[in-house]
C-alpha cells in the first residue's frame, strides 16, 4: 500500500485571525497573535491550520473582499509576520493552509477600479459586465446570498455587473484568460514563500462569461422556515443550471492543479463548495476528478439547523458511496459561517445542556474518525457555545446586518477566543475594546485553563488524536464501511491492510468505543 499524502487524513485547524488572538491591544487578532499560540495548536495534536483571509482589504466582508492579494491588511501585520508565523509552524510539524479567494475580489482592487472606467481598457472584461434588458433591467433574476439582486449597475459603462455577495465583491470573469493566469500568478507567490495549501473559497460561484444569461428556475422544494435557506429570497432559486456551479469552473481549476503539482508534490488544494438541495457531496466527484482539486470542503455536516442521527448517518453514507477508498473529501461539523458545534447540534439531537461536553467530544472524534481530512474550528476544542446576544448595533456581518434581527448572521461564532478567565477580556487583547464582544458564558472555558485540566474537551480531544495517529486504519488508508446501528447508534469500521477498528458512538450515552476486530 503506497503511503498517503499529508493532506488525505489530516485534521486541519480552522484559524479566524480576526478572533484569534491580538497582540497590539487594538482589539483585532493578527499574525502575530497566532504566532504566539501556535504550541497550544501543536499540542493538541492537529496536522495543519488553516487561516481565513488576512490580505489587504476594506473589511466589508471581514477580508473576503481583496483589495490586493500579494499584502496583508495592516490590522493584521506584515508579510513579515507571516513568514515569521510559517517559520515557527513548519518548526513545530505544522503544515499551514491559507485562504484563497478567487470568484470575486473587492470593488476597492485596482483591477475593478480599471474594468469600471469604461468597455475600453486593459481590464474591460476582467469582470462580469452585461447590458441592461430593454426596460432597463438586470440582464437576470440572479439574487445575492447577502440579499438583493446580484447585478448592480455602473453608470461609466452604462452595463450591470455581477457579484454573488456584496455589490463590494464583483465576480471575476473566468472566461479570460488574463484573469486566470493573474490568480495562479497569486497561487504561485504564496507556494514560494512556503505555504502547503489553499482553501478555495466557494470555488462553486467562480463565473464564466457566456452570454445571454440564462434566469434560475423556482426552488420547488423551498419552504418558509426559521433558518436561514428557508427565509431569504436567494433560496428560492435554483442555481447550478445557471448562476453557480458552471462547468467552465473545472478549466481553472485544472490549471491551478498543475501550479501545485509543480511544486513538491505535496501542495493541497481543497475547494469549498455548496449545491442546490443539499447535493453538495454528489457534485464534489466532478471536483476531484483526475488532475482537479485534491479534496472539497462541503457544508452536508453544516447544517444550519444541526442534524440528527440519521441525518448524520446519511451524510456518512453518501460519503462512502462516492468517495471510499480515497482522501478527495473533507468533513467540518463548524467553522466561521454557521453557529457553533454545542448550539447548533445541541438542539437537532435534543440534548440538555449540562451533556454539552460530552457530546462535542464525541462529536469530535467521530469527524476525525472519517475518512479523508477534517476541519476543526477555533474554540470547538473548548466546547464554545454561539454568542446569540450581540447588540444589533454591534453586529458587524453584513449578512446579519441585513436580516437582523429574524437572522443574527455569522457574528455568533466569530467572537473572539478566551484563553485566560483571570483577565478582563480572557487573554484574547490588552486593548480597550474587542471588535466583538467576548461572552461571559466563555469565561470558563478559557483556553490555556483547559489544556492543564486532564478531563476537558481540549486534553481528552489531544490524547484521542495522538492515539488515532497510531492506528494504521486511520492514517495508512481511506477505506470505511457504511454505518450502520439503531436509532440513536452509529457504528462503522474503518480497514486497512493490517487493522480494522469497529468505531462505536452512542448518542445515548455520549461515549465513543473503538476496538480492534
Amino acid at each position: 500500500m503506497s503511503e498517503l499524502k499529508w493532506w488525505e487524513t489530516a485534521t486541519i485547524y480552522q484559524i479566524y485571525p480576526r478572533s484569534f488572538q491580538d497582540s497590539n491591544g487594538d482589539g483585532i487578532g493578527d499574525l502575530p497573535g497566532i504566532s504566539s499560540r501556535l504550541e497550544y495548536i501543536a499540542n493538541l495534536g492537529v496536522d495543519a491550520v488553516w487561516i481565513s483571509p488576512f490580505y489587504k482589504s476594506p473589511q466589508n466582508d471581514f477580508g473576503y473582499d481583496v483589495s490586493d492579494y500579494y499584502e496583508v491588511n495592516p490590522e493584521y501585520g506584515s508579510l513579515a509576520d507571516f513568514d515569521n508565523l510559517l517559520l515557527g509552524a513548519h518548526k513545530l510539524g505544522l503544515k499551514v493552509m491559507i485562504d484563497i479567494v478567487p470568484a470575486h475580489c473587492s470593488s476597492e482592487h485596482p483591477w475593478f477600479i480599471e474594468s469600471r472606467k469604461s468597455k475600453e481598457n486593459d481590464k474591460a472584461d476582467w469582470f462580469h459586465w452585461a447590458d441592461p434588458l430593454p426596460d432597463g433591467t438586470a440582464p437576470t433574476n440572479w439574487l445575492s446570498f447577502f440579499g438583493g439582486r446580484a447585478w448592480t449597475w455602473e453608470p461609466r459603462r452604462q452595463q450591470y455587473y455581477l457579484h454573488n455577495f456584496l455589490p463590494s465583491q464583483p465576480n471575476l470573469n473566468f472566461a479570460n484568460k488574463q484573469v486566470r493566469h493573474a490568480l495562479k500568478d497569486v497561487a504561485k507567490f504564496w507556494f514560494d514563500r512556503g505555504v502547503d495549501g489553499f482553501r478555495l473559497d466557494a470555488v462553486h460561484t467562480i463565473n464564466a462569461d457566456r452570454p445571454p444569461y440564462i434566469d434560475n428556475l423556482p426552488n420547488p422544494h423551498y419552504k418558509v422556515g426559521p433558518f436561514p435557506k428557508d427565509q431569504q429570497p436567494f433560496f428560492r432559486q435554483l442555481h447550478d443550471t445557471a448562476q453557480l456551479n458552471q462547468p467552465a469552473i473545472q478549466e481553472f481549476i485544472q490549471e491551478l492543479r498543475l501550479v501545485a503539482d509543480a511544486y513538491d508534490g505535496n501542495r493541497f488544494l481543497m475547494g469549498e463548495l455548496d449545491s442546490d438541495n443539499d447535493n453538495a457531496i454528489e457534485v464534489s466527484k466532478n471536483f476531484t476528478a483526475s488532475g482537479r482539486l485534491h479534496s472539497t470542503y462541503n457544508f452536508d455536516f453544516l447544517e444550519w439547523k444541526g442534524l440528527d442521527v440519521s441525518g448524520i448517518k446519511a451524510v456518512i453514507n453518501k460519503a462512502v458511496d462516492e468517495f471510499n477508498g480515497t482522501g478527495n473529501i473533507s468533513f467540518a461539523f463548524s467553522n466561521h459561517d454557521v453557529p457553533r458545534v454545542a448550539t447548533r447540534q445541541l438542539t437537532a439531537l435534543k440534548l440538555h445542556k449540562g451533556q454539552a461536553e460530552a457530546m462535542q467530544l464525541m462529536l469530535l472524534k467521530l469527524s476525525v474518525s472519517l475518512i479523508g481530512s477534517t476541519c476543526i474550528f477555533q474554540g470547538e476544542e473548548l466546547g464554545l457555545e454561539d454568542v446569540q446576544d450581540i447588540p444589533i448595533d454591534e453586529m458587524k456581518d453584513p449578512w446579519g446586518i441585513e436580516f437582523a434581527p429574524e437572522f443574527l448572521g455569522r457574528d455568533t461564532c466569530r467572537t473572539p477566543m478566551v484563553w485566560d478567565s483571570t483577565e478582563s477580556h480572557c487573554g484574547f487583547s490588552t486593548g480597550n475594546k474587542t471588535w466583538l464582544p467576548i461572552s461571559r458564558n466563555h469565561f470558563k472555558m478559557a483556553a490555556l485553563e483547559a489544556a492543564n485540566k486532564p478531563k476537558s474537551i481540549y486534553c481528552q480531544f489531544s490524547e484521542f488524536l495522538k492515539w488515532r495517529k497510531k492506528q494504521p486504519a486511520m492514517i495508512s488508508a481511506n477505506d470505511m464501511t457504511k454505518p450502520w446501528g439503531g436509532e440513536r447508534e452509529i457504528i462503522f469500521e474503518r480497514r486497512a491492510d493490517k487493522q480494522n477498528i469497529r468505531c462505536m458512538f452512542d448518542f445515548y450515552t455520549l461515549t465513543a468505543e473503538f476496538k480492534e476486530v
